[in-house]
């Protein structure tokens, strides 16, 4: 069997997507946590600071399981494409440590 190249995709299976400015900033998180349902998974991401005793949800998603298997399939392949450039990310099993001063001395106003 021949090897055929393949068919470029058509204008109507493109996506146009827009990205903001505020949205492509960013927004920092360094935890997440994950729940479902029989419908939904809902994804929040977290951002918890040294020293303050309360940690905020800084953005919530909620997708489909489908999609929830393609984004578990997406982040492995990229995880596998960093690994392969940047060597193996180290885990442990413990949540991180943050130094005390994490984020710089208290300023005086």
């Amino acid at each position: 069997m021949a090897n055929t190249p393949k068919e470029p995709q058509s204008a109507a299976n493109q996506i146009n997507i827009e990205l903001s400015e505020e949205i492509a900033e960013g927004i920092y998180s360094n935890l997440a946590m994950i729940a479902h349902s029989n419908s939904e998974f809902v994804i929040d991401f977290i951002r918890l600071m040294p020293g303050v005793p309360k940690a905020r949800v800084k953005s919530r998603i909620i997708i489909t399981p489908e999609h929830a298997k393609r984004l578990l399939a997406a982040l492995k392949d990229n995880i596998s494409k960093y690994e392969a450039t940047f060597g193996p990310i180290k885990q442990t099993e413990e949540m991180p440590k943050f130094p005390m001063n994490f984020g710089g001395t208290m300023g005086e106003a």
